[in-house]
């Protein structure tokens, strides 16, 4: 095995390019296989052209290309500069090309090894900036929390243990969840794609993934790697334990990497735990060896498991009673646990005034949240946080379809309730 060529002294820096087929820690004949099928999808294919689209440098590129020029299975039709050929495949490479993807469809950058890639992540995790108790301030300043919540969750960002958090809906644990990952400083590098065992595993997406800028030059860096925002991914009902594992599909012949991989180096959300189509036992026995030992087990479609980094910040919410949702052995591996309890009506007014001022609202009469939570108890509703946000929201809705200017009132706020909660008091 050739040393990993991602060595990096701290998290901005760019992982090194390689300089050799060989530096790629990947095999000279998967490395000739991707450069034909560059070939074959580009008509007009030159060994910059390559290069961009494998995302290797040009001297390597360049090797690779005449080695399939050696072996007929393109031709050299020009030259557009030095060691910059133009290239077309010929029949012969027409047909081993066609051959190729029949078994694997991908074509694009060249991935990294597993072996790097588990470095990247490695070395990434252990130079990362602390979160500090002034970071966790400014990210939940948004949010009206008690003292104790907001020592709970800096300690668990702080220390990159994982965090359950659980109480009735409505009450912020997605909102806190979102917030705690805003206050994580620093951006990572992720592959492009991971190579094992000939198998590719594609790693980034934009869905997932927001690339930034390199400020590296145009070769100044492995560009088989990105660097990205640390990444923010939230799975609710639609996870089972299938879309845990490598999604191979038979299309086009390689894996897409689960959600817990394209979470690495950020934020990982399992949203309304325990709503999931698949037994809640079974998805947390399937968490134990990832909490306990940071690495998780793929399993490729030929059956052989592959060992990968688990270093997201793990985060658990659920609004369903624990009792019989989750067992003590699981509990212990958390790193913390958090109630999200409801609002005080203080607190239920501290919100209700930060929505209404955020929206223009400002200066209204205090004794209209006092009407509101006169209409909470005369119901006997539970306070929400999120529902002053959804009142307001809802009394805007109106003065828009009323074609009239934005005001808090006792009728607007009657109208927006009843709309809202979908009965009158009477």
């Amino acid at each position: 095995m050739h040393e990993s060529h991602c060595t990096v002294s701290n998290e901005n820096l760019p992982p090194i390019p390689p300089k050799t087929p060989e530096e790629t820690q990947l095999d000279f004949g998967f490395l000739a296989d991707l450069a034909l099928k560059t070939v074959y999808a580009d008509a007009n294919c030159t060994t910059t052209r390559a290069a961009e689209k494998m995302c290797l440098p040009e001297p390597i590129t360049e090797s690779l290309l005449q080695h399939l020029y050696h072996e007929k299975l393109i031709e050299i039709r020009g030259q557009n500069g030095f060691h910059n050929h133009r290239y077309a495949i010929l029949d012969r490479g027409w047909q081993r090309a066609n051959r190729l993807l029949e078994i694997n469809g991908y074509i694009g950058p060249t991935p990294v090894s597993l072996q790097a890639y588990s470095n990247m992540v490695s070395q990434q995790n252990k130079t990362r900036k602390p979160v500090s108790p002034e970071l966790i301030e400014n990210a939940l300043s948004g949010l009206v929390l008690p003292e104790l919540t907001r020592q709970t969750v800096g300690l668990a960002v702080h220390s990159r243990r994982s965090l359950f958090m659980f109480g009735e809906s409505g009450n912020g644990k997605t909102s806190i969840a979102v917030s705690l990952h805003s206050a994580q400083p620093g951006e990572i590098w992720i592959p492009y794609a991971i190579e094992v065992d000939n198998q590719i595993i594609k790693v980034y997406d934009q869905h997932n993934h927001s690339q930034t800028e390199t400020g590296n030059g145009n070769n100044g860096y492995d560009k088989r790697w990105v660097k990205i925002k640390r990444p923010l991914v939230i799975v609710g009902g639609e996870m089972t334990i299938e879309t845990m594992d490598l999604v191979y599909s038979r299309m086009v012949g390689y894996y897409e990497a689960p959600f817990q991989v394209k979470a690495n180096g950020g934020t990982l959300v399992i949203d309304d735990f325990g709503r999931q189509r698949v037994d809640p036992a079974d998805l947390l026995n399937r968490w134990i060896i990832p909490l306990e030992r940071g690495v998780d087990y793929l399993t490729l479609h030929t059956g052989k498991k592959i060992e990968v980094p688990f270093e997201p910040l793990l985060i658990f919410a659920t609004n369903l009673n624990l009792n019989g949702l989750v067992d003590d052995a699981f509990l212990r591996r958390m790193g913390y646990r958090l109630y999200i309890a409801p609002p005080t009506p203080d607190q239920y007014k501290s919100i209700f005034q930060e929505v209404a001022a955020a929206h223009g609202l400002d200066g209204h009469d205090p004794n209209l949240v006092e009407f509101l939570l006169k209409r909470y108890a005369e119901e006997k509703r539970p306070l929400r946080c999120s529902e002053p946000r959804d009142l307001v929201h809802r009394l805007l809705d109106i003065c828009r379809y009323l074609d009239q200017p934005p005001v808090l009132s006792r009728d607007m706020l009657e109208l927006a309730w009843i709309n809202y909660f979908g009965k009158d008091r009477a």
